[in-house]
């Protein structure tokens, strides 16, 4: 089975990520999976770069200008949503051709247009679309924050600086909808939370709305010796280390400030505690933090199965998200977690048997889920419990499988 994955890029970002490691499983459990992208960073020889350099700009910035003016020409909410007017033609390409199911990822900021997307349902391939924020169900936001107007076709748009009824969100909600009825399209959310979302929006109806985690390589994400871990990032033996990652600490949606409040909170109480940061602003947030801090900067992701295996527990304040790569490979290297109740975060951590679920927003509560964690229960146990739960439910084998059901579905 010839199987093309299309994603902006193939390491950039969660979606590249968890994009790239479905290829490589489907790959691994006998499948023939290739990967189309805007931008390759990855040296596999199954992803192509398609599109050139010149084009590829004119188009991301074509459709950002078109939201700057739509908001009285403000950065506000410049990158919360996507029009999809604008991108690449893929329908025209070899591995396109060749292909027997297109698999559709993460495909905003100029990679593929409405137009297009329309072309590739009508191709008449089996057409499946993994949902890693809620753009495909929504008109145009990729978060929808509360709102629920995608229920009912949109519009009084909050991203937009002037919302009225048929504003711009109401107006790609339509034009989704008529590309959508081209054909039939297997959407998959990354989460159950997500597939519960998206199957209220009139924009699936019709479709077929599954749930099929992300997958991770159990074997390079792994338990190791936590004593040679710390010694080859010179860590301290005697402190409990708190974990924290994210590519862009300072994004509201990441929820620094209730890490802060929590750490002014622990502090009260414990002086043995660490945070270790990886991410390009950790710097800034360690100046924010009431406990000491370590950033180590920007982390190659082969060096993170260490990072992870440094520390005690990992923690994600984040308001927002669906089924987080961090958490994954945080648990798949027997790390327990901690986090909010939002999103996919409680599918993925069990309270109180692998890591601890905060209430939402709640910092004093993100506090007593750290304090409990580190001091407060049996960490071996938590620890093991976090390792199976991975490789029940995420390893990749399991996962490929899953979708090889999906892709064969309607010729069984």
């Amino acid at each position: 089975m010839k199987i093309l994955l299309i994603n902006r890029s193939d390491l950039r970002g969660g979606a590249a990520i968890a994009a790239f490691r479905l290829m490589n499983a489907l790959n691994a459990n006998g499948q023939q999976a290739k990967m189309m992208v805007l931008e390759k960073l990855s040296d596999s020889n199954n992803v192509v770069e398609v599109g050139s350099k010149l084009a590829n700009r004119w188009n991301f910035l074509a459709e950002r200008a078109r939201i700057f003016a739509h908001n009285g020409f403000s950065r506000n909410n410049l990158f919360d949503v996507s029009v999809a007017d604008k991108g690449l033609s893929v329908t025209n390409q070899p591995l396109f051709r060749e292909a027997e199911i297109i698999h559709l990822h993460w495909i905003n900021q100029g990679m593929l247009s409405l137009d297009e997307i329309g072309r590739i349902i009508a191709s008449g391939k089996k057409v499946v679309w993994t949902m890693h924020d809620m753009w495909p169900f929504t008109g145009i936001c990729h978060h929808a924050a509360g709102c629920d107007r995608y229920e009912s076709g949109c519009g009084c748009c909050p991203y937009l600086a002037v919302p009225s009824q048929q504003d711009l969100s109401y107006q790609r909600f339509l034009a989704k909808q008529a590309t959508y009825a081209g054909g039939r399209i297997t959407f998959v959310a990354c989460s159950n939370w997500l597939r519960e979302l998206a199957a209220k929006s009139p924009l699936t109806a019709g479709h077929q709305v599954v749930s099929i985690p992300n997958p991770i390589d159990t074997a390079v994400y792994t338990p190791m010796d936590k004593r040679e871990a710390r010694q080859r990032l010179n860590l301290p033996e005697n402190k409990k280390i708190v974990l924290f990652a994210a590519a862009k600490a300072s994004d509201p949606r990441k929820g620094m400030d209730y890490l802060v409040e929590a750490s002014r909170i622990m502090a009260q109480q414990h002086d043995d505690i660490l945070f270790l940061i990886a991410g390009n602003d950790g710097e800034e947030l360690g100046k924010r933090l009431s406990l000491p801090a370590r950033s180590l900067g920007y982390v190659a992701p082969q060096d993170m199965p260490g990072v992870y295996n440094a520390a005690d527990l990992f923690v994600t304040p984040s308001l927002q998200d669906n089924l987080p790569n961090t958490i994954m490979e945080a648990m798949a290297c027997g790390m327990p977690c901690v986090g909010f109740r939002t999103g996919g975060i409680p599918e993925m951590i069990d309270h109180r048997k692998n890591g601890y679920v905060a209430e939402y927003q709640n910092a004093r509560d993100l506090a007593d889920g750290l304090r409990w964690t580190l001091f407060e229960t049996d960490s071996e146990m938590l620890s093991a419990n976090a390792r199976r739960k991975v490789v029940e439910e995420y390893a990749q084998e399991k996962v490929a499988q899953q979708y090889r059901h999906i892709y064969g579905y309607e010729r069984k």
